[in-house]
């Protein structure tokens, strides 16, 4: 068996972060509207999907997440970093999301980092895929949960 070794050159530091980021597999959760919405980013490649935010899918959040990574041939144990919308929002959608991604990070040691577009000033068009990069960009912190609820 060969080992090859590969050199990437980058131009800026900037560029290698997001390059390092843009290789990790990421899930972004999002239960904050009247959608749920799930996005996948492994590699450079994006996926995409949505529910309708009620009760019922509340409690199969987690099921929703499983089927989402199944169909596109992944699993949790292939994800490095979940990316939560905390607000703001409906309260039931950001309460159980945020405590399904609690228990993905105390049972699968999967680091989370709680984001609202609120925190990114200057990118009122940010998209999901954006979301990973601005997180470090504007120094979101990890695993803190700070949930921003509409009244």
């Amino acid at each position: 068996m060969s080992s090859e070794k590969y050199l990437i050159l980058f131009s800026s530091a900037l560029e290698l972060v997001k390059n390092i980021i843009m290789m990790m597999n990421n899930l972004i959760v999002d239960a904050t509207g009247d959608s749920i919405f799930l996005t996948l980013i492994i590699d450079k490649n994006i996926y995409t999907c949505s529910h309708e935010n009620s009760k019922i899918n509340f409690e199969k959040l987690m099921i929703l997440i499983s089927d989402f990574l199944k169909l596109n041939k992944k699993s949790l144990d292939d994800i490095d970093i979940i990316y939560i919308n905390r607000g703001p929002g409906s309260f039931a959608g950001i309460r159980n999301s945020l405590a399904t991604i609690k228990a993905l990070f105390l049972t699968k040691k999967i680091d989370y980092y709680c984001f609202s577009f609120n925190d990114f000033s200057g990118f009122e068009g940010a998209k999901y895929e954006d979301v990973p990069n601005l997180c470090k960009k504007f120094k979101i912190k990890k695993n803190l949960i700070n949930p921003i609820y509409l009244s």
